[in-house]
């Protein structure tokens, strides 16, 4: 027999938030519960990646196409910044993996430049160019502010 959380998930976080609200513990879906809890640090992780990928792609649009420099480009630099530091202050215990998130965000970054410009992998570095304190810098790169 499928139980709610098969058949409508949303349905089913509801019940069990109420569950949880009032204490009725004997009749939670622990199971079900762990297994989404633990996606939800995952999907923080993977967010954490996706910022950091679209926001080194950007720099290294800004580093090597500054002729094609846009409003747009900084604009999305000063965005993905803004929502990495705010991943970073809801959850700082997320620091530890940030090195690692860099480097996967890298290969993100470096994958959006080949596919939005005429560059090509072998144009551009192998490892990441930039350190984390330059990467969360709101004046890093030059040209960025104001």
């Amino acid at each position: 027999m499928l139980n709610l959380y098969e058949t409508d998930f949303y349905a089913w976080t509801t019940e069990q938030a109420e569950l949880l609200q009032n204490g009725k513990w004997h009749t939670l879906d622990i199971s079900n519960l762990v297994e989404e809890i633990e996606s939800l640090g995952k999907q923080l992780r993977q967010e954490l990646r996706n910022r950091l990928g679209i926001l080194i792609g950007h720099l290294l649009k800004w580093d090597y196409q500054a002729n094609l420099r846009s409003k747009s480009w900084k604009a999305i630099i000063r965005e993905q910044r803004d929502e990495v530091l705010d991943i970073l202050e809801a959850s700082p215990s997320l620091q530890p993996y940030l090195d690692q998130a860099m480097q996967k965000g890298y290969r993100q970054g470096v994958n959006l430049v080949v596919k939005e410009t005429p560059l090509d992998f072998n144009d551009l570095p192998k490892h990441c160019p930039y350190d984390m304190e330059q990467i969360l810098d709101p004046s890093f790169p030059t040209g960025i502010e104001g």
